[in-house]
């Protein structure tokens, strides 16, 4: 669920991070070829994920359902990890569309219909720099995997003048080869690892590949950025933050998951999140019921016992759609009409 994580207490990143925790419940162009977007005179196959849709974006879209950059929000945003909203919040950029479609995503008015106004590499470009002007800690790229290649496009324009970092908010289910082309351009990775069993994510969403794809995304986040960093008011600067939600009676496999984590590397921090809440009714019974407190501890505890020390933890009553962000298209138009044209002045989006 990325984006949308309540926290209610702080920690301090030099220490261990869940002993510390506060009573918490606690390329250039050139390298387009690579992310495997084709393209032949007025056609683009595209390849950018793992589904592989070889979709023509110029007459259809693919399982993302976009052609393109679509901007659902562009605002502060105070509940991400303490590391990352702080007291200054983070300057969160969500794209509608998505390339894996979690049957109980609590983003699906964008991501499921996505809405928004579409812009374009240029223009995104502009907009990174009016949220850095806002005074927020970081950039926060939510869900951008099926545009990773503009998202790259527009970094590349902007970066040389961003003081603050980069945050890269993403489900995982991105091709390596993707995600090299945001080398040098991504300062923080805040990846997903929902599940690991296959048939579970083949139930939840239609991936039974996700494992595969998503451990391997990390693998390579990691590889860009092999330090957490953190400033001296707290807040990260560089490095991988791994998130995973808890979902009612799927304990054993968030389980398989931390097993993983402890295996490629012990010092990670993760995100142990609690927040989930039925969104709408499920064929799924389970995910019809919010996350019992029992099954949650239980995961939470696993998370010691396998080695784990650095990372963050919800209390269960952050289960709540109070703190899901506003998804108002007018809202988008009305900031985009504000953000100062530096970049896109040809293509005018």
């Amino acid at each position: 669920m990325t984006g949308l994580v309540h926290f209610l207490f702080d920690v301090e990143p030099s220490r261990s991070a869940f002993a510390s925790v506060w009573a918490l419940e606690f390329l250039s162009v050139a390298l387009v070829k690579t992310v495997q977007i084709r393209y032949n005179n007025r056609t683009m196959k595209c390849n950018l994920c793992p589904r592989n849709c070889n979709a023509d974006r110029t007459e259809k879209s693919g399982v993302c359902q976009t052609d393109g950059i679509v901007l659902s929000r562009v605002a502060r945003h105070d509940w991400e990890e303490p590391c990352i909203s702080g007291s200054r919040g983070s300057g969160t950029v969500f794209f509608a569309g998505c390339n894996l479609h979690c049957r109980f995503c609590q983003n699906y008015a964008i991501s499921a219909s996505p809405s928004g106004v579409p812009v374009s590499a240029e223009r995104l470009a502009d907009v990174l720099l009016y949220v850095q002007d806002t005074g927020v800690a970081n950039i926060n790229l939510v869900t951008a995997a099926h545009v990773s290649d503009k998202v790259a496009l527009a970094l590349e324009i902007a970066k040389p003048h961003l003081s603050i970092p980069v945050v890269y908010n993403t489900s995982s289910y991105e091709k390596v080869e993707a995600l090299q082309r945001l080398d040098g351009l991504v300062d923080v990775y805040l990846p997903d690892l929902k599940f690991c069993d296959g048939d579970i994510a083949a139930r939840m969403c239609g991936a039974p590949d996700y494992f595969e794809a998503a451990t391997n995304a990390i693998a390579e986040m990691r590889r860009q950025q092999p330090q957490d960093v953190f400033d001296d008011d707290g807040y990260i600067t560089r490095g991988v933050i791994v998130r995973h939600l808890v979902l009612p009676s799927f304990a054993e496999d968030s389980k398989r998951v931390l097993d993983w984590i402890a295996a490629f590397d012990k010092d990670m921090y993760v995100s142990l999140m609690s927040q989930y809440f039925p969104t709408r009714q499920d064929k799924i019974v389970a995910l019809n019921r919010r996350l019992f407190r029992h099954e949650y501890e239980n995961v939470k505890q696993y998370f010691f016992n396998v080695g784990l020390h650095n990372g963050y933890s919800q209390d269960v009553s952050s289960a709540t759609q109070d703190y899901l962000p506003d998804f108002d298209i007018e809202l988008v138009r009305k900031t985009l009409s504000q953000v100062p044209r530096r970049f896109s002045n040809l293509s005018r989006q």
